[in-house]
This record gives structure tokens, sequence and C-alpha cells, in this order.
């Protein structure tokens, strides 16, 4: 069984037929489907044929009911409390080459609570992967590192994404460092923006630091590992993609670079599609 713990929202995927006009129109493609890091990468561990647990919190309403079948439809295994703010959500603005941007409001997911865990859900858990946006905020900051422990105290290993530079920068790279040097996880994943503002070396932080490097594959110990080339229809979602299959890879017993190997394919394939998932 492999876990994590965050967010599960609406992601509204916008690409454009050209630029985008000021105060006028412009033709787009507009889809509707789930999103939310840690929904994601649930997602895709459990297209790669492994078992995939969620631990969340969504609206009570029909947008977080939806997207809560929807993704369980997809094998996921939903621990999903329901609170009473709205379902998050999220924009995705995508560029002509597959750059994104977001807009989101947080929503439910944020405020999941260390008195909705329940120990079982951890229980037979291998690894809990952990994105970063679970770690800037209360309470969900305390809930997740609650999490880590459960499974730290049931044998299980630790995974972390960094998630976002901008965020990061907000929250303080040295007080993250910091939280991860504590934590030690087994497996940390950055994008090199992230990997700058953390403002630590990453091979200090996690047994097996991870920075991807989009189209050019990734950095493992400092060796890279090539990506296929594809033409890039949309990025969402393909980190996720990547840190998923690394992720089961490194569990089935991969080396690091093997199981690199294994993500640059599968993130690869993720990029182009449209859709955070799979």
């Amino acid at each position: 069984m492999i876990a994590s713990i965050g967010e599960l929202v609406l992601d509204v995927t916008i690409t454009p037929e050209g630029p985008l006009r000021v105060d006028d129109d412009r033709d787009a493609s507009v889809e509707i489907g789930g999103g939310g890091q840690a929904a994601n990468f649930c997602a895709w561990v459990a297209s790669l044929g492994e078992r995939a647990r969620l631990v969340t919190r969504v609206g009570n309403d029909e947008t977080g009911r939806r997207l809560v079948s929807e993704i369980e439809a997809a094998g996921v295994e939903v621990m999903a409390v329901r609170g009473q703010e709205p379902t998050g959500a999220i924009a995705v603005l995508v560029g002509d080459r597959g750059q994104r941007s977001f807009a989101r409001q947080r929503g439910a997911s944020a405020n999941l609570r260390q008195e909705d865990l329940r120990p079982a859900w951890f229980e037979g858990v291998r690894l809990l992967h952990v994105p970063a946006y679970s770690l800037f905020d209360e309470p969900l900051a305390a809930t997740a590192r609650r999490a880590m422990d459960l499974t730290r105290g049931g044998g299980g290993l630790i995974s972390v994404d960094l998630s976002s530079a901008a965020d990061l920068q907000a929250y303080g790279g040295s007080r993250l460092a910091l939280e991860l040097a504590r934590v030690r996880p087994e497996l940390l994943f950055a994008t090199e923006p992230e990997s700058a503002a953390i403002g630590t070396p990453l091979q200090g932080l996690a047994k097996v630091p991870v920075v991807k490097l989009g189209s050019r594959g990734c950095l493992v110990f400092g060796r890279r590992i090539p990506a296929p080339e594809v033409e890039a229809v949309d990025g969402t979602g393909a980190g996720d993609a990547f840190a998923a299959a690394f992720c089961a890879a490194y569990l089935d017993g991969a080396t690091p670079p093997e199981a690199a190997g294994r993500a640059v394919l599968v993130a690869a394939g993720a990029v182009a599609r449209r859709g955070a998932r799979p």
C-alpha cells in the first residue's frame, strides 16, 4: 500500500488556442476534473498496478462527493473527512508549450485535523508521500506530521515533494529544511527552482534526493537520467506521475537510478496528454 495525505480538489484546465487578449475573447479547450497533488499522485500509483490510499478532507458538497467517487473508480481507496468548507478548486492555464499557471482556492483539504485521522488508515502503508503543500499551513501541517509518525511507527517509508517554489519561499526554505532534517525522509523530490528555494543541499535532507528537470529528465545523486523526447501537450500532473512511478519502483527493489529511469518514462507519457491524471 502506498498512501498520500493532502488535497483532493477540482481542476479547471484552460488551454487557449492562442495568446489571450485583454478585455476580449479567445477560444480555448476547457476541461474539468479531479486534481490536487496528493490525489494525482495516488491516481498514478493506482494506474501502475499498486494499491493506493488517499487521506484527505473535502466539502460536504456535490463537488466533493463527485471527486471522491471518480478517484475511487480509478482504483484509489479514499479516507475522506467531510468538512463544512467548500471543496477546493484550482484553475490551470496551459501555455502553448505546456507551461502552466495556477490560481487556487484550497478549501476543505487545508483544514484536515489530527483528530480526523485514524491509526488504522496507516496500517500496512509501505510508503507515505507528503506534498509540501501539506506542510505549509496549519492545521494540515500538524496532521501530516502525525501521519508521518504513524507510518514510521508501522515500518513505512516517507517521501516528500517540495511542491512549489513560491510557497516554499513564503514559508521559509531554511524553516522547512530544518523540519525535513528532523524527519529525514527516504525520498525527496524537487524541481530546480524548489531546490534553490530551500537553500540547503538536498543530500543532507533525505536518503535519496531527486531533482526533476522536466524535459531533460532528472538528477539522482548528481547523475542525470535523460527523459525521452515527446511533444509537450500539458505538464499538469507530470511531476506527480514521476513521483508515483519512482516510489513504486523503489519499493519493488529498484536502485534509485533504475527507479528514475522508470519515472521519466511515465512522466513523459503524462506530458504528452491533457489532464493531471492517467
